[in-house]
């Protein structure tokens, strides 16, 4: 038996040996209960946006980070935590000529208890972006059509 084959039969039944001693491990009861928990605070809210199709050549759109989504029953608000298809401030998207332009916002999570919730874009300036009283729902996916808030 060559050395080189000796070694490999070895090395295969030591790996085989660890395998055997690897054991799914238990987890206490109040551990999994408590990570559940936390899991549930770091629910994401996602919006999908409709900005509506204008007759005017040259639109352009961008969001700011001070975009939130406050709690019609609280003073909790979610922060911004991504956007996707738009621009962040201070930079700007074209929007397409009489076309709906859809965006996608990604939220940190709502209390568990929030019922309903404003997404608005609270800015130094007029025009920021505004839905009122969206209704929560189960899944905290929504899609919403957008309007300027004076």
């Amino acid at each position: 038996m060559s050395n080189t084959f000796y070694y490999s039969l070895l090395l295969l039944n030591i790996i085989k040996s660890v395998e055997e001693i690897i054991v799914k491990p238990v987890i206490a009861k109040e551990l999994l209960e408590s990570l559940q928990t936390k899991i549930e605070e770091e629910k994401q809210v996602i919006v999908h946006c409709c900005f509506p199709a204008s007759p005017f050549l040259g639109n352009l759109i961008r969001i700011w980070h001070s975009t939130y989504l406050f709690d019609n029953h609280s003073d909790h608000r979610s922060k911004l935590i991504h956007a996707e298809n738009i621009s962040i401030s201070p930079y700007w998207t074209p929007v397409p000529f009489m076309q709906d332009f859809w965006f996608t916002l990604v939220f940190s999570g709502l209390p568990k208890d929030c019922k309903s919730f404003d997404l608005k874009e609270v800015i130094p300036e007029e025009g920021g972006f505004f839905v009122e009283a969206i209704k929560r729902n189960s899944s905290d996916v929504y899609r919403v059509k957008i309007s300027e808030s004076y």
